[in-house]
């Protein structure tokens, strides 16, 4: 009899727990994600845009009279064209990409594309990802992002070192979106721990932008690289937010939107203390910039409002349900929305009228502050105990945090300065690509039979 009446108490829980929860998800919009960040600044976000229309240049046919028309001066210029590789070029190793050598910002750019749904070989480097099968410089990151990184530069190495050394003074910046910012991410993580084969490039000059990023690295590296990564995100994109491993959304039966929910419904039930602990988790990688422009219980768009930080917990942890995850995921929302924010931050300034020399002090003020938000980012890493989290020494290399008394060390090596830098990187930029491809009769990589 007892246990007849406690049958109603236990459903009215049950029923209260999913009414808290369906209330709480519905209640979280993309502002909750980003609410105690900083304000980006114009210098801080100029070349996000300009880098979204590099990007979508890789899709057109004919660079001197483009489908998508972008405003006046605003579109690349066809003669600072280095090279344009197809899928035909890539052997599907990799998606189509371009580079080019921007000399109005002086800058080095290899922009690469996002998926295309209709190309078999874009599915494969998504859907090869095996939890843990792959471990660069402490952390985890994904398979075949990483093999795909691993072709494009073995494949143009040659010739971004010309470049590196032609233009001294030029950055070196690696584009993408959504598949594309995945390679190139671990693009960056590569050059970085291999900057030898760049002729010594200071780790300063390289640089990444990942747009509409896919969640290809752990949290270690994901703050680690900071410094040298930036992600950009609009509003409520779905992909740098779900945990779900990509080979699952292609493999799944259920629509897009289903998995999302499912995968919501999965991940509130985990607490992130356990989240940030799993050492194979993987995030959206670097510094993150979020363009705000829509407000919980309003309609429409208004004026973005971009925020950054460099976040260890609540780093993009929870799916927005909202019926723009999709939609905010597309390159030319995001090139629209970035360049408003980018004009709105000009106007702003302009109104303003810094002079130069306050303008020059702010922007030292600035990398002076991105500079402690990253070393107190390494450190809340630490504090939180992220697995194989390190922090800066002095002598600006990366010290492994010791567990137990026992130094952990990378598979992969960890960054050393050139000074300092010998045979201790156990998995080097001739290793990764001897282990990831082979080399036919007429010199073409190729995947290894065991990688495909």
């Amino acid at each position: 009899m007892s246990i007849l009446c406690g049958l109603p108490v236990l459903e009215c829980v049950y029923c209260l727990a999913c009414a808290r929860w369906a209330w709480k998800r519905c209640l979280h919009t993309a502002g909750h994600d980003s609410e105690t960040w900083g304000i980006a600044t114009a210098e801080d976000f100029e070349p996000v845009p300009r880098l979204c229309r590099y990007i979508l240049a890789v899709y057109e046919d004919d660079l001197r009279h483009p489908l998508w028309e972008p405003p006046e001066g605003y579109g690349i210029n066809p003669d600072w064209l280095v090279l344009k590789k197809t899928y035909e070029d890539t052997q599907g190793c990799a998606p189509p990409y371009l580079l080019y050598v921007d000399h109005d910002h002086t800058d080095i750019v290899l922009a690469i594309r996002g998926l295309n749904l209709e190309k078999g070989s874009d599915y494969v480097v998504l859907l090869d990802n095996k939890l843990g099968e792959k471990k660069i410089d402490g952390g985890y990151v994904h398979n075949g992002l990483l093999k795909a990184a691993g072709w494009v530069l073995d494949a143009e190495s040659e010739v971004l070192k010309e470049l590196v050394e032609k233009y001294p003074n030029y950055t070196l910046t690696f584009a993408g979106h959504s598949l594309g910012s995945g390679v190139a991410a671990m693009m960056t993580l590569v050059v970085v721990l291999n900057r030898d084969k760049l002729s010594n490039i200071e780790r300063r000059r390289v640089r990444c932008y990942a747009i509409a990023p896919a969640r290809c690295m752990s949290l270690n590296l994901a703050v680690r690289y900071a410094d040298v990564i930036n992600s950009v995100v609009l509003q409520d994109d779905f992909l740098p937010r779900t945990a779900t491993p990509l080979e699952d959304i292609f493999k799944s039966l259920f629509c897009l939107p289903c998995l999302l929910c499912l995968r919501c419904m999965r991940d509130t039930c985990i607490p992130e203390e356990r989240m940030i602990k799993d050492p194979r988790r993987l995030y959206a990688p670097g510094r993150l910039y979020h363009i705000v422009e829509r407000k919980p219980f309003r309609c429409g768009r208004f004026p973005p409002v971009v925020k950054t930080a460099v976040p260890v917990d609540g780093r993009f942890e929870h799916i927005v349900l909202s019926c723009n995850a999709t939609s905010d995921h597309a390159i030319l929302w995001i090139e629209r929305e970035a360049q408003k924010a980018l004009d709105l931050m000009l106007e702003k300034d302009s109104i303003t009228e810094i002079p130069v020399k306050q303008k020059m002090e702010r922007q030292e003020t600035l990398a002076r502050e991105h500079t402690q938000e990253y070393q107190a980012a390494l450190q809340r890493a630490v504090t939180l105990s992220v697995p194989h989290a390190c922090t800066p020494s002095q002598y600006g290399t990366f010290v492994e945090q010791e567990d137990g008394g026992n130094s952990h060390r990378s598979s992969a090596g960890s960054f050393l300065d050139s000074s300092s830098q010998q045979s201790q990187t156990k998995d080097n930029w001739d290793e990764l690509i001897e282990h990831l491809f082979d080399k036919d009769e007429s010199g073409h990589m190729k995947l290894k039979e065991s990688h495909r």
